[in-house]
């Protein structure tokens, strides 16, 4: 399989590293630039006291989150669920390993995460971190398309933790569809990292897209109809949005801007528009800004619409999503005092 770093890795050698909070830098008070109070309003910090914290997604009733950080002197990224309104979280990944892209079950009884756990090698990988980390500088934020990888569900309380796919392979990047019969991951089963749907007990495992170069970071389209999608397909790292429909019969690309990546795209529950990260437009290779683009529908199928800058801090503004009821927004930000990545919420004012 083509060796691909995990997509904020490139954004890192695109733009600002992110730091841990034993490494600070010169940023502002969080704080909303005059362009960004047009679409967002009452700012707050909602994760601290981690080195660093992102991708965040909200539980169905919007009262709690899960999300990827950092634990105090351990190597790798670890899966926590926190209240919102309080400090602090409650760890529901193993402990050890890797983990990313954790998700909420339509019914919140149940959580979605990706875990390396497994790896028969597992206190060797932890070891090698440990030597790479001990060597001094700031370690860079990658992901590489770990083989041990696969899905796992566990109770909200942490209990019953089960394995979803045991496939030789990557397997990540998981979300479920709106009523929770489906999951759509990314995996390199086949040798090269590609959008799967699949029953969510693992069962009925479909391929839909099958382009050289990483698909990777889906998502269902509110009524299940249609998957958004990430893709370096046509240059390599240069990350652009499309959308396939889930029998895999028809793709539409989103943006084509192969100088400027764009990524990390999420459906607001209305599904009229769409919210994605991306290159600053203005500058090219630099800050990460918060864009949106309308979706024109004919006859079914999505064109690509108006885009409107949503950020334009110094920070950098990464993997945004709505609140279930479309009145809030999360996302990963560097403009917290100390430039750790960590995640932030305002009222979203567009409906």
């Amino acid at each position: 399989m083509r060796r691909v770093t995990w997509v904020l890795s490139l954004l890192l050698s695109l733009s600002s590293r992110f730091v841990s909070a034993e490494e600070p830098a010169s940023v502002a008070v969080p704080r909303l630039t005059e362009k960004e109070s047009q679409h967002l309003a009452n700012l707050k910090q909602v994760t601290s006291g981690l080195p660093r914290a992102g991708e965040g997604y909200y539980s169905p009733d919007g009262t709690s989150i899960i999300y990827q950080a950092y634990p105090i002197g351990y190597p790798f990224y670890q899966i926590y669920v926190q209240k919102l309104g309080e400090r602090e979280p409650r760890l529901v990944s193993t402990g050890r390993g890797r983990t990313t892209c954790a998700y909420f079950s339509p019914d919140g009884k149940s959580l979605l995460f990706a875990s390396s756990h497994t790896d028969p090698q597992i206190d060797v990988t932890e070891l090698k971190a440990r030597e790479e980390a001990a060597k001094g500088g700031r370690r860079r934020y990658q992901w590489d398309f770990d083989p041990h990888m696969d899905l796992y569900s566990v109770n909200f309380d942490g209990t019953g933790m089960k394995r979803i796919t045991d496939t030789p392979g990557y397997d990540a990047e998981g979300s479920y569809s709106s009523d929770g019969k489906q999951i759509v991951f990314t995996s390199s089963r086949d040798g090269d990292p590609d959008i799967y749907i699949m029953d969510a007990d693992g069962s009925n495992v479909r391929q839909i897209t099958n382009q050289p170069g990483y698909d990777g970071g889906p998502f269902f389209s509110p009524d299940n109809k249609w998957v958004i999608f990430r893709s370096d397909r046509q240059k390599e790292h240069m990350l652009q949005l499309f959308m396939i429909s889930v029998d895999g019969k028809t793709e539409v690309q989103l943006t084509n801007n192969l100088e400027h990546v764009n990524w990390c795209p999420y459906f607001h529950p209305s599904g009229k528009y769409f919210i994605w990260s991306g290159a600053d437009y203005t500058t090219g290779r630099g800050t990460f800004h918060l864009f949106t683009m309308e979706l024109n529908w004919d006859g079914g199928k999505p064109a690509p619409g108006k885009i409107e800058q949503i950020t334009d801090s110094p920070a950098m503004d990464v993997l945004p999503v709505f609140r279930p009821d479309g009145k809030q927004l999360m996302w990963t930000s560097t403009r917290s005092a100390d430039a750790s990545s960590q995640l932030f919420t305002a009222d979203w004012l567009r409906k």
